[in-house]
């Protein structure tokens, strides 16, 4: 007799309360409040060539990498490419927490397009395009180790250089650097280290102004620190710093790091981010007013000369008005190709997934993963996005095939420490569990919090997330009545990320299973 996979349709809902949108900021009255990004866009650097504002951000192991973000306003964004789709070293094809691109630069120069990172163990990186809409070329240019955060600079006469931190540490490098940007040609020159103002300094951002070499640089440590400037007519120094923007008396811890743009209406403009765990690294944007050829960023409330952020401006003056936008959640699965807010936690393989086997949906094969009993901090094939805002709804619909005993799917709210409400084959059936996983415990394995069978064609699944992001699941066989499952838990970020939230298909068995899971759509809202 041929066997039949067993199948269940599971609709999966995320129900975080919203009241009705989710967090924009365009107040579409002429003014704008901060974060203008409520989500883990880390380390973003912005440029502005013609009438478009372009941002990009760290991406750290999550694929595909340097997320590049389009704006006409520098308030309302929404993602439209990234730099690479995977990083081309075999250690990236693991899970590889905390590793892969800190930090980006992005540079437009003489008709190209040009990205600069680190990876804190590889060494240093540079891609280049003349349409950022289309592919990428991605260099490897210097294998080292311990470089992080690079910018480069073509300067008035034609040089070009590149300036650079140390990992963990308070120095920075210049480089000169070949005229196509390919190539460094010396080991680069001390240029700047205070060990007293800035005990740490790191991602600094290059550029020429007024005659004078700016390098705006965050100090201090990403929560509790501050936004140094440097100047000099000379680009070897020495080099004047002062601080321009710390979080004083405001509640914007860390206010730093981000990239400066002028506009032809003679405004400045800073975005940086925050750290707000577990979310991540959110993104402010903070008027900026030149004083004495020091930049001078949000407000200067303590007439101490540094300046502290603010949560609420005039939109920035570039002469139009432009539609309300934000970063995309939502995706039908359509057209044979993800939503641009997707990214794995490894370089993703093709057999992971398909687009094209059940058209207009999501396939997720269930993909072996033997690591600590596929404890899913190790699953390489987790397909996941990054916390919208600090409130939010999602829901998606799965049609799922098991296997092998263990073969499981649904969705995970991943950080150090993840939940996760799935759906595992065991041997007297189909079983819905509440699971709850912790990297830092050795033995790696997941606790089920509660389990319970799964008695109908349709399920329907929810989390609530509410203050201080703690939440709690549910569950509901009509859709109508939901029932508790497991217990209260406080979403956690992950490694130099915020936390994440999304779907996974895994088989933790020694063979390989044909289980797999179909999901129609995930909406947020």
């Amino acid at each position: 007799m041929k066997k039949t996979l067993p199948t269940v349709l599971l609709l999966i809902i995320i129900h975080i309360p919203m009241h009705g949108q989710l967090w924009a900021p365009d107040l579409g009255n002429g003014q704008f409040k901060n974060p203008i990004i409520y989500a883990d866009y880390s380390d973003p650097d912005v440029i502005k060539v013609g009438d478009d504002f372009y941002m990009v951000a760290s991406s750290f192991n999550c694929m595909p990498g340097i997320p590049i973000l389009h704006s006409k306003d520098l308030v309302n964004w929404e993602i439209i490419n990234h730099v690479y789709q995977k990083l081309p070293l075999e250690k990236y094809d693991k899970v590889a927490h905390g590793q892969g691109c800190w930090a980006p630069s992005i540079r437009y120069h003489k008709g190209k397009f040009y990205v600069y990172f680190c990876t804190p163990y590889d060494g240093l990186f540079m891609a280049t395009t003349e349409d950022p809409l289309s592919e990428w070329e991605l260099n490897h240019l210097v294998k080292t180790e311990m470089w992080e955060d690079p910018c480069p600079l073509w300067d008035d006469d034609g040089n070009a250089y590149l300036v650079r931190s140390k990992l963990c540490g308070n120095v920075l490098i210049l480089h000169k650097m070949s005229q196509d940007g390919k190539s460094l040609l010396d080991n680069g020159q001390l240029i700047y280290r205070d060990v007293e103002n800035d005990p740490t300094i790191e991602g600094p951002k290059f550029l020429k102004k007024n005659g004078y070499y700016y390098i705006l640089a965050p100090a201090g440590g990403v929560g509790p620190g501050w936004q140094t400037v440097l100047r000099s007519k000379n680009i070897y120094g020495p080099y004047e710093r002062k601080t321009v923007l710390h979080q004083g008396n405001t509640e914007v811890n860390g206010p730093h790091q981000g990239g400066l743009v002028d506009l032809e209406s003679g405004e400045s403009w800073f975005a940086h981010f925050q750290e707000l765990k577990p979310n991540g690294r959110i993104v402010h944007l903070n008027k900026v007013e030149w004083i004495d050829d020091w930049p001078m960023m949000g407000k200067d409330l303590n007439d101490d000369g540094i300046g502290e952020p603010l949560m609420q401006y005039h939109m920035p003056d570039i002469g139009k008005k432009h539609p309300v936008k934000i970063p995309q959640t939502s995706d039908e699965f359509d057209g044979g190709k993800f939503g641009l807010q997707w990214q794995w936690h490894a370089n993703p393989k093709a057999e992971w997934y398909s687009l094209s086997q059940n058209a207009g949906s999501l396939r997720l094969h269930a993909v072996q993963n033997l690591t600590k009993e596929a404890n899913l901090w190790y699953v390489p094939n987790l397909l996941l996005q990054k916390f919208p805002g600090p409130q939010f709804s999602a829901t998606t619909k799965v049609n799922f095939k098991g296997d092998l005993i263990g073969d499981k799917c649904g969705l995970v709210v991943m950080g150090k420490k993840w939940t996760a409400l799935s759906i595992i084959k065991k041997a007297e059936g189909l079983k819905l569990q509440m699971l709850q996983g912790d990297n830092n415990k050795c033995d790696g394995i997941a606790r089920v919090a509660e389990e319970t069978d799964v008695l109908g064609e349709f399920v329907y699944l929810r989390v609530k997330i509410g203050e201080d992001f703690r939440g709690k699941y549910e569950y509901s066989f009509d859709n109508k009545t939901f029932i508790e499952i497991g217990e209260e838990f406080r979403a956690k970020e992950g490694v130099w990320i915020g936390a994440k939230v999304g779907l996974f298909c895994v088989n933790p068995n020694m063979t390989t299973s044909k289980a797999y899971a179909d999901f129609d759509w995930f909406r947020v809202e």
